[in-house]
């Protein structure tokens, strides 16, 4: 009955066995059959097979690398990306738990808001030691491969005078594959600088150090709060960035290791958590 019907509930099941309890039922389902129910999860595209032929391809490169040259080669690795930052912030589930006792008269309740949909254009560059960039989209503008170039220009002056004798060691770019940043000038550029830029497959946010890592704890501390002016929001933001731990970053690129890996044991597959 459950491999037939995998969003049954308790209640149709004891329709069909109306012999056994439905408390029996449940413990049968979830204890001695080992089977919980999961909510599905938001993928970014549904991959096709040359989808995932192409992740496993990256993910070989990347891993074969790192077999080869071990730790040194996570030093050379330079990650980042956009990402939309918002004045005013909902709340997380997460931020609002609060301990309740079991004779407490009323769950807690939270009420719909009308928030701004005002937002600013974040870039991060970050690597293990910590951020390298970080620059801000001026209101009513869009990121074109003249807009990029200027940024990865940027990038290459704070690298110049953060993390001295990188360049010529050798930089190892990790960003996605949008528009401006597999158009040809962009190209020509990251050639000129000696880059070598790693193959980072269609639709993988999943393997992309900013949006598994990074973003997605500037997003839980942005959670429950809001910002008057786009100088308050960016403040806001550098200083949280500035805040975070070396091991943080650290941590941020070592898990491309076991993500790449994982990928590949799912053939090509999303990897979770």
């Amino acid at each position: 009955m459950v491999r037939g019907k995998r969003r049954f509930t308790i209640s149709e099941l004891s329709e069909e066995f109306p012999e056994i309890s439905r408390s029996a039922l449940y413990t049968i389902v979830s204890k001695d059959l080992g089977y919980r129910k999961l909510c599905a999860r938001w993928v970014p595209k549904m991959l096709t097979d040359d989808h995932k032929t192409q992740r496993m391809a990256s993910a070989l490169t990347f891993l074969t690398r790192y077999h080869n040259e071990g730790e040194d080669f996570l030093k050379f690795i330079v990650t980042g990306d956009e990402n939309w930052v918002l004045y005013d912030n909902p709340e997380t589930k997460e931020q609002s738990k609060q301990w309740m006792h079991t004779d407490s008269p009323s769950k807690p309740k939270k009420f719909k808001q009308m928030l701004s949909k005002r937002k600013t254009m974040a870039t991060v560059f970050w690597d293990q030691k910590g951020v390298l960039l970080v620059d801000f989209m001026q209101q009513g503008t869009t990121i074109t491969k003249e807009v990029y170039c200027e940024t990865l220009c940027c990038l290459h002056r704070a690298i110049q005078n953060k993390r001295r004798g990188m360049l010529s060691s050798g930089i190892v770019l990790i960003h996605d594959n949008a528009r401006p940043h597999c158009a040809n000038v962009t190209k020509d550029l990251l050639k000129k600088f000696n880059w070598e830029v790693s193959d980072h497959p269609p639709y993988s946010l999943d393997l992309a150090p900013s949006d598994f890592h990074l973003f997605r704890e500037l997003k839980a501390w942005l959670g429950g709060q809001r910002f008057a002016a786009n100088d308050e929001l960016q403040d806001a933001v550098k200083t949280y960035l500035s805040s975070l731990a070396a091991n943080f970053f650290a941590e941020g690129i070592e898990k491309l290791v076991s993500r790449y890996d994982k990928c590949l044991n799912r053939f090509g597959d999303y990897v979770g958590k």
